[in-house]
This record gives C-alpha cells, structure tokens and sequence, in this order.
C-alpha cells in the first residue's frame, strides 16, 4: 500500500490532547461519529449502514441511554475521498468532540486516519473494512466487527474449488479498496492452486463497463468473482450479460443486495454473495428478530435489509462496549472492558476480544439471490 503523509499541522494540533477522546463523554451523552460514503456509488449501501445503527442506538436512547448518557451519533460525508475523509475526521475529534469512530467507510480512508487515532488516542470502531492489515498488526485503538475480506475470500475460493470450477476471472475497481479485494482472492486462488483466468478492471471515478467486460470475455470465464460494492457492482453485471458468455458472479459481503436487485430486478437471481451476519429469515436468532421487531414498530412496512442488520449489530456490540466501560467511561475503561469481553455471542454469529486481539468475528457463510430477491443460505 502506497504510504501516506500527514499535514504536519493536522497531527501537530492533536498530538497535545492524550485520550481526546474522553471530552465526547458527558454529563447527559455520548458523542460518536463517523466520515463515511454517503453519496456516490457506495452511497445508498452506507446510509443503510447508518439507518441500522440509528435503530438500534435510538432504541436504547429512548430507554435513557447508557447509564443515563443518550448516544449522539455524527455522520460526515467523504463522498468516497481520502483526504476529505481526513478531514471530516479531524473535525469530529477537534470540534464535535466524539468519543469514538464509529462505523466510518472504506480501506483506504481507515489506512489514512489510523495515525491520526492513534495521535489522539482515540478509538475507532467497526469500520467497514475486511482488509487483513488492520487484522495483522495489533493496534489498541482500532475494534473489528466484521469478519476479514481474507476470511470471505478463502470461503469462495474454496466452494468454486470444491465444485470443479477451474476458469475463474476477477473483476475490481482499480482503487485502494477494490485492490485490497483483489488481493484477498489472489491469495486465496494461490492457496487452493487456482489460477485466475483473468483480471479485469474500472477506473471508478470515470468506468467503462464495456470495455472491462469485452477483456473479461476473451477469457471465457465459468465465474467471476467481483471485487467490488455499489453500483459498480450490477452495472459491470449488466455489462458481462451482453457478451457472448454467461458466467456465473460470486461477490463480498460489502456488495449490497437492495442495490443489486435495484438495479437488476430478475436479473439478480443466481449471483453469490458471502455473509458476514446471520439470515434475515433465521428469526430463531434473537438478534435477527430483534431487529425486524425495532424495524416493524419505528417503520411500519420497511423491509428488513442485510446492509442495515449490520449497522444493527455494530450498534449493539458498541453499546456493549459502553456499558463494559461503566459509569466512568474513559477511552482507557472502553478498551479494558471491550478487552474482557472474550467471547461475545448473538446465535451463530460471535465476536471475540482479548488483550491481544481486536479481530471481532471470523464468521462467513455463502448465499445465493433466489427468484424473490431474497438471500437463501
């Protein structure tokens, strides 16, 4: 990864406050917040994200909040960009005084604020990232949720191997987060001595779709397995079926289903997606049921959406994590409760924490798009 440099000023202005963090605790809330995607591509899949998080958040507001502080949860939008990610961070630190990071977008923007986290000593949790090098390199103020692109990556690579697919293409969108996918599969193909066929790529800031399907084409996939999320996901889709081969599209848990069956209808049916969270369908689980029964009472007919069940779940191992911190929550209280957790379970679905791992869950499973659009495990 290319290495970035930091405006002396920006990390000189922070380097004085030790724990900045703690100023967003006060006598009546907590304050969190986030620069995230929410506009662009990527921008309808990321406020689903937040439509998520604030249902659950605003749930234990309504029941006083955490030992009688209300979460005020701030959203900035970096429309994708790195320095305006850089920002929008510091600004949350410096200005808006937040606690935390919470649930803020993107590889390269998680890449690019860490040295500034870690100036301030202040958290940064449940980004949405899978990349392994947050993963492989301890750091005290940064807490995983979901499972690593590596953990996804291995789990397609090994279903394709196991049911004799032998002619696998890869498409990415030529930036920081759709190389790091890319990457995650490289591996993966290596490990299971899977070569892939072809490689195939976008300039998302200005895509031309067809020219990156008629170089998948030449290769004359079974498969191909998108590095990608948004809508450059179902328009390369879109794309790949007006050529003269019809593969079959295995994606990562960060491409979201109401985009795809947006923008695909009927054509959704068929494509493969890892999960990082437990089936909407499965309300045996009581997390699951307990966000369709939040959903159902604050909007009435909304349908359940896997990109907000995240968000849901993110809040909720958040919310565990204030609670951890007791009565006089501190940066260093958050850490040392989160780090005691061990073992946090929701059914199926587990996140682990120790003094020597942040890593959250590793759980994945695979699910197709079926014929009502829906997701079966």
């Amino acid at each position: 990864m290319q290495k970035l440099v930091f405006p002396a000023l920006l990390l000189g202005a922070l380097a004085g406050g030790a724990h900045a963090g703690d100023a967003g605790v006060m006598p009546r809330e907590i304050r969190i917040g986030a620069s995230a995607v929410l506009s662009g591509p990527l921008g309808p899949q990321t406020r689903e994200y937040g439509v998520g998080s604030r249902l659950y958040l605003d749930s234990i507001n309504d029941k006083g909040g955490v030992y009688g502080r209300k979460i005020v949860y701030t959203t900035l939008d970096d429309a994708f960009d790195v320095g305006k990610a850089l920002e929008n961070t510091r600004k949350l630190i410096e200005e808006d005084k937040v606690f935390l990071i919470y649930n803020n977008s993107g590889t390269g923007h998680t890449a690019a604020i860490l040295p500034m986290m870690e100036d301030s000593r202040t958290i940064v949790f449940g980004p949405i990232t899978g990349a392994s090098i947050f993963r492989d390199r301890f750091n005290r103020y940064l807490f995983h949720v979901r499972a690593s692109y590596a953990n996804e990556a291995r789990r397609i690579v090994s279903q394709l191997k196991q049911t004799g697919v032998t002619r696998v293409a890869a498409f990415y969108q030529d930036d920081t987060f759709g190389k790091t996918l890319l990457g995650e599969i490289r591996k993966a193909a290596e490990k299971e001595k899977l070569q892939l066929v072809a490689e195939a790529k976008v300039d998302p800031k200005q895509p031309d779709f067809n020219a990156a399907a008629a170089a998948a084409e030449k290769a004359e996939p079974q498969v191909i397995i998108m590095c990608t999320a948004g809508t450059t996901f179902p328009n390369f889709v879109k794309a790949m079926r007006q050529t003269g081969v019809k593969p079959s599209f295995y994606g990562f848990s960060v491409a979201s289903l109401d985009v795809i069956n947006k923008e695909l209808g009927s054509g959704a049916q068929g494509i493969v997606l890892s999960q990082i969270m437990p089936s909407l369908k499965n309300t045996s689980i009581p997390v699951v049921l307990e966000y369709q029964k939040l959903l159902a009472e604050k909007t009435p007919g909304a349908k359940p959406s896997a990109s907000q069940f995240e968000g849901f779940v993110h809040a909720k191992l958040l919310v565990e994590g204030l609670r951890r911190g007791g009565k006089n929550l501190t940066t260093a209280s958050f850490i040392k409760g989160m780090e005691a957790a061990g073992e946090v379970r929701y059914g199926r679905f587990t996140a682990s924490y120790s003094p020597q791992s942040h890593n959250g869950s590793s759980y994945v499973e695979l699910a197709i798009i079926d014929s009502s659009g829906q997701l079966r495990y």
